[in-house]
């Protein structure tokens, strides 16, 4: 391990950040200050960028650089920040990589390359790879949904052989790989990637963290789940309420709902990448009203 390289960097509640745009696509630093502003209100500083809720796959070069310094002059220097560096190749990979360091990030968060299907030994040395260009620490980013998913033997190894690879940000919705890593007694940032196994993870002890969709919208439940008492009756109703919201974003490719609850909250208004047809509108306009009506009774309940 490289001296002063702390193996747990990265504990608690990261919001897993939206990457707002205007109508004619360019990033919306407007509101993305504003989204930083409001989290900081409800008590959640440390932001993920460019990851799968930011829409990594759109974001160029520059709107990375953009995107960093905003969220770094809206939480006026106080905002800790992982950086996703995801690309389809390690070219890119290390491009970003280098910009997110440059803009002084905490630390970055690595998802394996994404379209075509890679196998294992393909994912070990793409992650030594750009690991190897960047002195920040670096958190493994299994998200199988989108990319090539990773073996637990394979961030194991590389967890004991990179020093700069202090953990993994998991977003499988298996908690197989954060399991092997705690058995193995593995020193290592384990943090969940998915909302919907926060709870089971919480409960057998598994995570340091959570890189969080929902607490882009609604802070106060993921930071209520994320640190009352596995068993206690705040993190069963935690619990409860995390499963119902949950329920209702499945109905959308991610990370629209997120948007929409944003907007229902009246930080920004809901953007997308793509043309929405009526029926998708109107499920939008069906959410958002559902999510007012819910929201006061998770208020309520001291989230």
């Amino acid at each position: 391990m490289e001296a002063g390289l702390a193996r747990k960097p990265f504990v608690g509640v990261y919001a897993a950040m939206l990457t707002p745009r205007t109508a004619h696509g360019q990033v919306d630093t407007d509101a993305l200050a504003q989204l930083v502003r409001f989290l900081m209100s409800k008590g959640v500083s440390s932001f993920a960028l460019n990851g799968a809720t930011g829409e990594f796959c759109l974001t160029t070069p520059d709107e990375l650089r953009a995107t960093l310094r905003t969220v770094k002059a809206a939480s006026e220097g106080k905002g800790r920040i992982l950086c996703g560096a995801g690309a389809a190749g390690s070219a890119d990979a290390v491009a970003l990589a280098r910009i997110a360091e440059e803009e002084g990030a905490d630390g970055l968060l690595m998802p394996m390359p994404y379209f075509f299907r890679y196998e294992q030994d393909d994912l070990e040395l793409f992650s030594r790879t750009v690991a190897a260009s960047t002195s920040l620490p670096v958190l493994l980013y299994n998200l199988p949904q989108f990319s090539s998913g990773l073996e637990k033997e394979t961030v194991r190894r590389l967890i004991q052989d990179v020093p700069n690879i202090v953990g993994i940000k998991d977003s499988s919705g298996s908690l197989d790989i954060l399991r092997d890593l705690t058995a193995n007694g593995v020193d290592a940032c384990r943090i969940v990637g998915n909302d919907g196994v926060l709870a089971q993870a919480r409960e057998e002890d598994l995570c340091d963290g959570i890189v969080s969709g929902v607490a882009c919208a609604l802070p106060e439940l993921v930071t209520k789940l994320f640190e009352s008492t596995p068993g206690s009756e705040e993190f069963r109703q935690s619990t409860r309420l995390m499963k119902e919201l949950l329920s209702r974003l499945e109905q959308f490719p991610a990370p629209w709902g997120v948007k929409w609850a944003v907007e229902a909250r009246g930080v920004s208004q809901a953007t997308f990448a793509q043309p929405l047809s009526e029926r998708r509108a109107e499920q939008g306009r069906e959410f958002i009203a559902w999510f007012q009506a819910w929201l006061p009774g998770v208020m309520q309940g001291g989230a």
